[in-house]
């Protein structure tokens, strides 16, 4: 059991998706890199099944919102390869008015609660989920509470006036 550099990594995928993956760094070691919508179930597969790479295991799925952007959903993956004992972050970025991406249940039965969060609290629909609704919010609720949509706090309560805090 041998430990990768980040540069062994980025060789493999390089060689293998060429173009379609782009700006990967290292901030704070972690290597991170983009791709698109249309090429993710493909770089995850050839992550988790690379003989070499062996990224097993799905720590983690989630969403991040930013509305100045024109893909302003980005969904995030984190891997790890336990034999290697090295991880990398993959992200995707989404339009936010259709947020759509394909399920990664194919290739690990684990993303299943991720996705159902994930899609409760940013609203991206993935493709191919078995049983994709809300897992932690009530069913009634017409928002996504982890958007930037939505002022923080209410401009009329009364109790939040400047002049209480001395201002």
């Amino acid at each position: 059991m041998g430990k990768l550099s980040n540069q062994q990594v980025i060789q493999s995928i390089t060689s293998a998706f060429g173009d379609r993956i782009s700006v990967p760094a290292e901030p704070f070691g972690l290597l991170t890199f983009e791709t698109s919508a249309e090429n993710i179930s493909e770089v995850l597969r050839f992550l988790k099944e690379d003989k070499d790479l062996k990224f097993n295991y799905l720590t983690d799925i989630t969403g991040i919102h930013f509305p100045e952007q024109e893909l302003s959903i980005g969904v995030i993956y984190h891997l790890h390869s336990l034999y290697n004992n090295v991880r990398v972050r993959v992200k995707v970025f989404i339009d936010g008015k259709n947020p759509h991406i394909p399920s990664a249940t194919p290739l690990w039965n684990g993303a299943n609660w991720m996705e159902r969060e994930t899609y409760d609290f940013f609203g991206i629909m993935f493709d191919g989920h078995p049983d994709l609704k809300r897992i932690l919010n009530v069913d009634e609720m017409e928002v996504f509470p982890m958007r930037r949509e939505h002022p923080l706090e209410d401009p009329n309560r009364v109790d939040k006036k400047d002049y209480f805090f001395g201002r």
